[in-house]
């Protein structure tokens, strides 16, 4: 998950916008609605916004400044044969996944059947020779200031992409384009927007929101004291 403008938020608010995203499906999309409003004054989460088919549109920073397809690169780096620097086309051009599957934010809402595309990671960690020797994967945003980590066995699932698609076109700046992460089986904040950089490295480092609290295994429905139904 990602918030945009103000101070970081301490994890007491966090909590809070779980309980009362919880409260939202409980009892119905009236409350939500509410819930969206009632943060709204809220210094750092004045940017939580409702947004089409039920996604909400969050950053950590004031202003995301926006990469068009032609700029863009993708570096992949760290314990890696081949250092690479990725448009694109490049990635289109890399055996292609497609995954559907509900977007569940710890906040407690989601989107079901989301339609998603692109090369699964473990295709992107073969195509630069991660070396064996590697156990984790650290992504880092272009915005600046996000990151995240996964291990090694997670980042070898299918289901993780470097997503260039989404819900039948390419990935839109709000949604985290034009290349963002997406961990299936994990909540939303480990799928990571506007992707810049990958190292292969040998440790795990907490991203963003775990250094604030959050679990660094992010399972939907396993962590974070949240029973959601798995994605």
């Amino acid at each position: 998950m990602e918030l945009k403008e103000g101070t970081p938020v301490g994890r007491r608010v966090v909590l809070g916008m779980i309980g009362l995203g919880a409260g939202g499906i409980a009892v119905g999309a009236s409350l939500q609605t509410g819930v969206n409003r009632a943060l709204a004054p809220v210094r750092g989460l004045g940017d939580v916004l409702p947004a089409a088919g039920g996604f909400r549109y969050y950053s950590v920073v004031g202003s995301v400044r926006e990469r068009t397809a032609d700029e863009y690169r993708l570096a992949v780096s760290g314990m890696v044969g081949r250092t690479r620097a990725f448009t694109i086309p490049e990635l289109g051009a890399l055996k292609q996944t497609q995954v559907t599957r509900d977007f569940q934010c710890v906040t407690g809402w989601r989107v079901p059947g989301v339609a998603w595309a692109g090369v699964a990671l473990p295709d992107l960690l073969d195509a630069v020779g991660a070396s064996p020797e590697a156990t984790a994967v650290r992504f880092r945003s272009f915005d600046g200031v996000y990151s995240e980590s996964l291990t090694m066995e997670q980042a070898r699932r299918p289901d993780v992409l470097i997503a260039t698609r989404m819900l039948g076109g390419p990935v839109t700046h709000d949604h985290g384009g034009p290349v963002r992460l997406f961990v299936a089986p994990m909540y939303g904040y480990k799928s990571l927007k506007w992707l810049g950089a990958i190292e292969v490295t040998d440790k795990v480092v907490s991203g963003y929101w775990e250094r604030r609290g959050y679990d660094v295994d992010a399972w939907v429905g396993r962590s974070n004291g949240r029973d959601d139904e798995p994605t």
